[in-house]
């Protein structure tokens, strides 16, 4: 048997993440999350699940798990999350590096055997090569999200070199999927669509960025954990098709067999980075299958707000 704690498991990733591994029987997973951004409805309803209303920030409430369940693994997926949202919510941003601390702290003490990271593509910042390696690439990131991703992979390197907890960190680029928010990129321009509405892009729509189905990082992530993989390491977790917002938005509208048009807004005064495409080598190799394409990922999105309705 192995319990496994998420924290921020109500979220987009983390719940598909939580479903995966619900699968295995001889899991017990543990959701953590205060529902800031997270949603209840998300959180599978699975014997083998238990979830926890509280903020991993607060040590004292995080700590209480702890101390109720013998924790073998924990994925620290809790965050603010969103680029704008945490442009207009900076100091809450900070916040964050409290729950790191308190996650690695607790870890450290109950001897937890490995913690695993959500970090950000937004910790490369402007690209200094495509595509942005996880060895090579320089961190150059400024935003107040991605400062803190980036002191968080500082952090949980730190900790294992001072106390050999063993980690392991995903670098997320774009992931969307059928729990993703309605105000990310993907979700919105297909909600767009659906009613033939304008859909609206910040300048001209030639920042590029790649998009990967939540299948695809769920898939790699559980093979990394479940084979050993990754041990001390930074891994990107992404698709490596890079396009421009445009053209994202251009698909979405042939997919759909949309009318809608598309309008372009003044572009945004910070937070928009002009490209992002990942190395995918090591995903890739682990993944050992190709990654569902962008047409497939909007065509089961389609499929999921028919049902939802």
């Amino acid at each position: 048997m192995k319990t496994i704690l998420i924290t921020g498991g109500a979220g987009n990733v983390a719940s598909s993440l939580a479903n995966k591994l619900s699968e295995r029987s001889d899991y017990t997973i543990i959701i953590a999350d205060n529902l800031l951004t997270g949603s209840k409805y998300k959180i599978p309803q699975k014997v083998n699940i238990l979830f926890y209303e509280t903020d991993v920030n607060d040590k004292s409430a995080i700590s209480s798990i702890f101390e109720k369940h013998p924790i073998d693994y924990v994925f620290h997926y809790a965050a603010v999350v969103g680029v704008q949202r945490t442009i207009d919510n900076p100091l809450m941003v900070f916040r964050d590096i409290d729950g790191m601390r308190n996650i690695l702290d607790l870890s450290k003490d109950y001897k937890v055997k490995r913690v695993f990271y959500s970090s950000s593509s937004e910790v490369y910042g402007e690209p200094f090569e495509i595509p942005q390696n996880e060895q090579t690439t320089p961190l150059n990131s400024r935003l107040p999200y991605a400062i803190v991703k980036n002191l968080g992979e500082a952090m949980f390197k730190a900790y294992y070199k001072e106390y050999k907890l063993p980690y392991t960190i995903f670098r997320f680029f774009n992931t969307y999927g059928p729990n993703q928010s309605d105000d990310f990129v993907v979700p919105r321009f297909i909600a767009k669509a659906l009613k033939d509405e304008p859909i609206t892009i910040y300048g001209d729509g030639s920042q590029t960025r790649t998009f990967c189905y939540i299948d695809d990082n769920i898939d790699a992530c559980t093979k990394i954990f479940e084979n050993d993989l990754c041990i001390n390491d930074v891994i990107n977790i992404g698709s490596d098709k890079e396009m421009s917002i445009k053209t994202l938005a251009e698909t979405v509208i042939k997919v759909c067999g949309s009318k809608s048009e598309i309008v372009f807004l003044p572009p945004l005064e910070d937070g928009d980075m002009k490209r992002r495409c990942p190395d995918t080598t090591k995903m890739r190799q682990i993944l050992n299958r190709e990654h569902v394409s962008l047409e497939d990922g909007i065509k089961k999105l389609i499929a999921h707000y028919a049902h939802r309705k």
